[in-house]
């Protein structure tokens, strides 16, 4: 075999990528993975620094839903590599798992470094190649399968591979080098590819000076949230510029479909309507009832400043309370977004992930248009879709 062939080439060292050379590995392939960063795992790093949410503990039936899209391919996809076998992987890397109280399971310790570090351990050890510093410049179709062409910082170079996996990342933290700079390499071939929007980030807010001033960095907890048909329970925190937090990123797909986008809040959902009338015969003033339906300071601001008419009747306040409607500019910027939507369109994907268009070539992880709020099921879905990439490219080779 030339010193320049291999069975199958990765191109992307994050979760997708380094799960896709394993199982390849396994499956007997000779396996490189080529990264545009000096040391693989960029992002797998960052999305580890408030605790590693590796998956979830709900029934893997719910999972699907959860992706929202091709319900049937996620369900096909995890009947191969679902949550218990994420959990089983890290297990046999020598890395406990445990179920957070919100049902999100974690690696104790919650750290990603000494996870990642010895799967890149045992990967080198099974005999998987690395070469960083590789940015991907082109694909050209060859007679030993394809070439792929990548430049670095002191020369360029190809490599040519009877399949290619693409894990590139979609174009949320392009300093981990997911950058979304990869659609026209796949687009020259004719590959449909939806555009990049923001998924899984803060929203733009007109917040009033005096609101930032009392609120900025404050929590509401325990709230419904709304938008459109769609609720959910969690948190939002009050920022510079907007809103951060769960509630709002499990909402940003309805939110980006709005003409003129709002939120409407329950800020006291344990409380019913008629529960916070009788606690508000106990004083003669908004602060009275506040305190009396223990309302948090975030929230309390939000109703002082943004709604002052409301606090002085009663039946007012506590229909501002129950139904708070704030509308919304619009998302962050992608670069700060914790994932992407966009990116390679299902359809131009066969069952095993291969690109239609151009046979040979597998695709996993956030390159493909999926998304999902936060809450473990990213990762699953890197993990789940280079699991089927990888296990795929490999079968269709020769072993070595």
């Amino acid at each position: 075999m030339p010193a320049d062939a291999t069975s199958v080439l990765i191109i992307g060292g994050g979760p997708a990528g380094l799960r896709a050379a394993e199982v390849a590995r396994a499956a007997g392939a000779r396996v490189v993975v080529c990264d545009g960063q000096r040391s693989v795992g960029r992002k797998f790093l960052v999305a580890g620094r408030g605790g590693l949410n590796l998956t979830h503990s709900e029934p893997v039936e719910n999972f699907p839903a959860r992706y929202v899209d091709e319900p049937d391919r996620w369900r096909d996809l995890l009947g191969e590599f679902g949550p218990d076998d994420l959990r089983a992987w890290a297990a046999e890397l020598g890395v406990e798992t445990y179920v957070g109280t919100s049902g999100r399971i974690f690696p104790l310790g919650q750290k990603a470094a000494g996870l990642l570090r010895a799967w890149i351990r045992r990967l080198r050890a099974s005999g998987v190649e690395f070469r960083t510093g590789s940015h991907l410049a082109g694909l050209e179709q060859s007679p030993a399968g394809w070439r792929a062409d990548f430049q670095t910082t002191e020369a360029n170079f190809s490599l040519t591979a009877k399949r290619i996996v693409l894990a590139l990342g979609g174009a949320s933290w392009p300093e981990t080098g997911s950058d979304g700079a990869w659609p026209s390499i796949l687009a020259a071939h004719g590959v449909e590819i939806a555009p990049w929007t923001p998924a899984n980030c803060g929203w733009e807010v007109d917040w009033p000076p005096a609101l930032l001033a009392r609120a900025e960095g404050l929590p509401l907890k325990n709230l419904t949230v709304r938008a459109a048909k769609e609720s959910v329970s969690g948190e939002l925190l009050i920022t510079r510029y907007g809103l951060e937090g769960g509630a709002l990123y499990h909402l940003g797909r309805i939110l980006r479909a709005m003409m003129q986008p709002y939120l409407e809040i329950d800020l006291k959902p344990q409380l019913t309507i008629e529960a916070m009338q009788t606690r508000a015969t106990t004083g003669t003033d908004a602060a009275n009832w506040f305190r009396a339906w223990k309302l948090s300071p975030a929230a309390i601001a939000l109703i002082e400043i943004i709604s002052p008419n409301d606090c002085n009747d009663p039946e007012r306040l506590i229909a501002r309370v129950k139904n708070f409607i704030l509308p919304l500019k619009g998302p962050r910027p992608i670069a700060e977004a914790i994932s992407s939507a966009g990116g390679v369109r299902w359809s131009q994907l066969d069952e095993n992930l291969m690109l239609r268009r151009l046979p040979g070539i597998f695709v996993a992880g956030e390159m493909i248009d999926w998304e999902a709020s936060t809450g473990g099921y990213l990762l699953q879905g890197c993990f789940t879709t280079g699991t089927r990439a990888g296990r795929a490219a490999a079968l269709c080779c020769d072993t070595v």
